[in-house]
């Protein structure tokens, strides 16, 4: 009895080590988590004031080259801003919004630059440097919200599900909408764009919330004991979806499903990586066979690339008998180098699915399309969106220039107007 009794102990010491273990890993995966969305938070703040500045400087000159290193400037600046604003851990909506603005600001200044119609700049930039001077104190005392929290992850990841009206950024949202509305009005493309993006086009039958969680095992089989919480979108949410978030000993993370028809919109999971590494070629296999499980059959391997960690993958939606790729549908997938587990889904593009028109395409002699001294060296159908947010079906053609460092090109252009629609450097 005294030997039952010494095992029983002995047991429940060593459960006591290995339950504080992993509560140290999850504190401490917590807190690294929690450092980066501040990083994330105090970078976003500093972009938009230098963005500010910088569209305010814009407005100084008549001087044509003066203008232009501005204008690029500002180009530069909201895309990289809009990269930030992507990772914030705040409502999609208000990250949907910002991202908008920011995207406008950006074409408009690479228009101008294009175009050469500065006045027409001077006239909406005037109004713009004052809204974002505005935006900027908005979002400052919204932000003092995470600051508040004392790294608590968990009440602040709950922000990103929170009804805006209960929200610090209710505020920012309404500022920013506002400023979409009047600054930028939508043109009759644009609007039916917006339509898309909001998901308007799903029809499926709604899910509940016990059916959303089931919907995740089946996704994620390796996880499926994992203690979960699932909150759903705000009434006012462009889309209605379940944000569930999960623990499962060191791992934690979160998965978006749509109420209309279980869709996977977004999986995260964070945890540490071992260095051992699988196969490509397992990976691409892991990664074919979960697009098969979550029902997106409909797409091909577009590009790979890797890190120290992981292999991100995208995947995108094929069209017609010559299987032309659908760019803006699209799906990113990471994918653990260690042991193939999946890390991160982003299948909101996908979702929104376009809409392909008919089009006539008119096939190009490249001999003759190309100067002597350039080689075709592959050509592929693809749908891109033009200047006017049109989708349209290009060749897709990677040039090589015959020279002393044979640059490579990746052209676009125009199935059926043979009009180049891009033109860049890749190598």
């Amino acid at each position: 009895m005294k030997k039952f009794a010494y095992l029983l102990g002995l047991f429940v010491v060593i459960l006591a080590f290995v339950s504080f273990d992993l509560f140290t890993q999850n504190k401490d995966l917590e807190r690294a988590v929690y450092a980066t969305q501040s990083r994330d938070l105090s970078a976003a703040t500093e972009k938009l004031s230098t963005l500010h500045t910088t569209v305010e400087q814009s407005l100084l000159f008549k001087d044509e080259k003066a203008l232009n290193n501005e204008l690029d400037s500002i180009w530069r600046m909201s895309s990289d801003l809009r990269k930030t604003v992507a990772n914030l851990p705040i409502q999609a909506e208000v990250q949907n919004e910002w991202m908008r603005y920011l995207g406008k600001i950006g074409d408009n200044a690479k228009q101008a630059a294009a175009t050469g119609d500065y006045e027409n700049w001077r006239n909406k930039m005037g109004t713009v440097a004052s809204n974002l001077h505005s935006f900027a104190e908005e979002w400052n005392i919204a932000t003092v919200a995470f600051y508040e929290n004392d790294g608590n992850l968990k009440k602040w990841s709950t922000n990103q599900t929170t009804n805006l009206k209960d929200s610090p950024f209710m505020n920012v949202s309404k500022q920013l909408k506002t400023y979409n509305e009047t600054d930028f009005p939508l043109t009759a493309s644009e609007s039916d764009y917006e339509k898309k993006r909001e998901l308007q086009h799903l029809k499926d039958k709604k899910i509940t919330k016990n059916e959303a969680i089931q919907k995740f095992k089946n996704f994620f089989p390796n996880i499926d004991d994992s203690i979960v919480t699932v909150t759903k979108s705000s009434d006012d949410a462009p889309y209605p979806f379940y944000h569930i978030q999960f623990i499962h000993g060191s791992k934690i993370g979160y998965a978006d499903i749509t109420e209309s028809g279980g869709h996977l919109l977004s999986f995260l999971l964070e945890r540490p990586v071992k260095k051992d590494a699988r196969s490509h070629e397992e990976i691409l296999n892991t990664a074919k066979s979960f697009m098969n499980k979550v029902g997106y059959t409909d797409v091909k391997l577009s590009e790979s690339r890797e890190n120290h960690e992981a292999w991100h993958l995208v995947f995108t939606r094929v069209h017609g008998d010559d299987e032309a790729l659908i760019y803006p549908d699209s799906i990113q997938v990471k994918i653990a180098k260690d042991n193939a587990e999946i890390l991160g889904v982003n299948a909101m593009e996908y979702i929104q699915e376009e809409k392909i028109k008919e089009q006539s395409e008119v096939p190009i002699d490249w001999d003759k399309f190309f100067a002597d001294h350039v080689g075709v060296e592959q050509v592929q159908k693809i749908y891109t969106g033009n200047g006017n947010l049109e989708l349209r079906k290009c060749y897709e053609v990677i040039a090589r220039l015959d020279n002393k460092t044979q640059d490579t090109y990746r052209v676009v252009i125009d199935a059926e107007t043979h009009e180049v629609i891009k033109n860049e450097k890749v190598f």
